[in-house]
């Protein structure tokens, strides 16, 4: 089950890769259930399984997933934790299903940097570590990208169209990262945070910067979805759901462009209306 991809040298970036392992595991799990005649049927629903992060062979966090992509949420956790800042301070993250666990190597670990800790909205009770406010004060996203009207209602339609999880058992939550209307990256999971979390490890992975790139999430658009959104640079959140009054506000303070209720070609612009363009 575990197959470790080796350490190379992005070029460009010039960034020290970690050692990944590379597990696969089911998403979905058979059950038979009575319906309301009191027939029996066989449904689909999501298969959902802690994994405990371990960092320096201290125990971090649990996190309940659906177990998609694990080594890339372990990342994005850490990056959007801001409990590892770079990439090249990773030695290695090992997933084993067997155990449940993600063992990560970090060479600038130290255990006040997770001493402060903020209970969020997220689904399961998220926590952010460190001090929020202060790294809010810092972040403040380009003017320069924009989205048009079209883009915004094909990103629409490509979600309805794609293929899930969700489509199959239900139950789940997914994040999308496009450029324009093309989808880079799609993650699906049993809370949204975790899905956030696994693009952002993705991008980081790869080196990608997420100026006038969008995300799209099935969940509502909380503070801490604002948050993990501004730490991608991410400028335009969306969501099918809607949004609450402090993810509002973040996102007025930090300048990103927020958009709730998106289905078909209706939806609600929120902030940073200057970035939308209507045709």
């Amino acid at each position: 089950m575990k197959n470790c991809r080796q350490d190379e040298h992005h070029s460009n970036a010039k960034k020290l890769i970690p050692k990944l392992s590379s597990t696969s595991i089911e998403l979905t799990s058979a059950i038979e259930v009575l319906d309301e005649k009191k027939r029996k049927k066989s449904i689909f629903i999501p298969a959902e399984r802690p994994l405990t992060i371990y960092l320096n062979k201290k125990e971090l966090v649990t996190l309940m997933t659906l177990g998609s992509r694990p080594e890339d949420l372990v990342l994005g956790y850490l990056r959007n934790q801001r409990i590892i800042k770079k990439l090249d301070d990773i030695v290695s993250i090992q997933v084993d299903w067997d155990v449940n666990s993600a063992a990560v190597i970090s060479n600038t670990y130290e255990a006040q940097q997770t001493s402060k800790r903020t209970v969020t909205t997220g689904c399961g009770q998220g926590t952010i570590f460190g001090d929020i406010q202060a790294d809010l004060d810092k972040l403040v996203l380009s003017q320069r990208s924009q989205l048009t009207q079209s883009t915004l209602t094909e990103i629409i339609d490509v979600m309805r169209r794609h293929d899930s999880v969700y489509k199959k058992a239900g139950s789940v939550h997914g994040c999308a990262l496009f450029k324009g209307a093309e989808m880079l990256m799609f993650v699906e999971d049993v809370g949204r945070h975790n899905a956030v979390d696994s693009i952002a490890g993705k991008m980081w992975l790869e080196s990608l910067e997420g100026e006038g790139l969008v995300f799209y999430t099935t969940g509502r658009l909380t503070s801490e979805m604002v948050i993990k959104g501004a730490q991608m640079n991410i400028p335009f959140l969306l969501s099918r759901s809607g949004v609450t009054q402090m993810g509002v506000q973040m996102a007025k303070k930090v300048n990103l462009s927020l958009f709730g209720r998106c289905s078909g070609k209706h939806f609600y612009l929120y902030s940073s209306w200057q970035r939308f363009v209507y045709d």
